[in-house]
């Protein structure tokens, strides 16, 4: 049965609270895993979208009935560095074929971090470290779950190791929460280890707000980079629009298409390996 997972609100910076335990946060996606029975196994996504067939190597049961919340992570083999992307090609697989071969390819782990209910029991309720000492004494199926590991109190410095790993930061949890079902909650927090970039604005969107941002190539010239459509304020928005007016270049069905004169900063979690940036949030423009 899939359960709603509890969601993160955003910590403006890294903290250190004893009230607190600190996890390492993992670039990759929340699955839910269920096991109603002594065989059969569901994993789902955190917008109920099931993907058991997609992870073989996780759709393999415990010995109890279970339910379990955690992140599918991927590393590269190259560099030893989780690696979302990898764990897209992955959750998008949908052949038998290719699937079989992201097994041996894109091998993923279960990153778990919460256990939800377990023998019969629901343990939503019960505080997180009850809840992680039971997921402590687990034996796991096979080599493709793991636990997460955190720290008591030590949020900034952990933070800063997430820095130098070039991770993608840290989420705190009170150490007396309860799982709230389907609700973004302060009592769970991630701190976010932005890297920031500065782009040229090249167009929007005509539909909902959206600004095209472009950056110069090898050779100089510019080049697609992505879609920021978060971080503007009324303000910001009413300031670009005033400028670009006089810097249309063309339009088509969706955009309208500027000279990229206008220059931003935006904060994002990395560039991707095609050269965007992944999840940018305009933070300012750069005069």
């Amino acid at each position: 049965m899939y359960i709603s997972p509890m969601l993160l609100e955003t910590a403006a910076a890294p903290f250190s609270d004893s009230r607190y335990i600190y996890e390492p946060k993992i670039d990759g996606h929340r699955l839910l895993y269920d096991q109603p029975d002594a065989s059969s196994v569901h994993l789902y996504t955190r917008h109920n979208n099931e993907c058991t067939r997609q992870y073989p190597e996780i759709s393999v049961p415990f010995p109890h009935d279970i339910t379990l919340d955690g992140e599918i992570a991927c590393v590269d083999p190259q560099t030893g560095a989780v690696d979302f992307e990898s764990v897209m090609s992955r959750f998008q697989a949908r052949r038998s074929d290719t699937i079989r071969r992201l097994i041996a390819e894109l091998p993923v782990t279960y990153v778990i971090f919460d256990i939800l209910r377990y023998k019969g029991e629901d343990l939503r309720n019960r505080p997180l470290m009850e809840r992680k000492a039971i997921l402590a004494g687990l034996a796991l199926p096979n080599a493709h779950f793991g636990v997460t590991p955190y720290v008591e109190g030590a949020g900034e410095a952990l933070f800063a190791q997430m820095q130098a790993r070039a991770m993608e930061g840290v989420v705190a949890k009170r150490k007396d929460s309860v799982y709230e079902t389907g609700r973004r909650s302060a009592q769970w927090q991630k701190i976010i280890n932005w890297t920031y970039a500065d782009v040229y604005l090249s167009g929007y969107k005509k539909a909902e707000f959206g600004w095209l941002t472009s950056v110069p190539d090898n050779r100089g010239k510019m080049r697609p980079a992505g879609v920021i459509e978060f971080g503007a304020s009324p303000t910001h928005k009413k300031a670009f629009y005033g400028v670009s007016k006089a810097l249309i270049t063309g339009e088509d069905s969706d955009f309208v298409y500027v000279e990229p004169r206008i220059r931003a900063r935006v904060k994002i979690r990395n560039w991707t390996r095609a050269g965007m940036l992944r999840s940018p949030v305009f933070t300012e423009f750069i005069v």
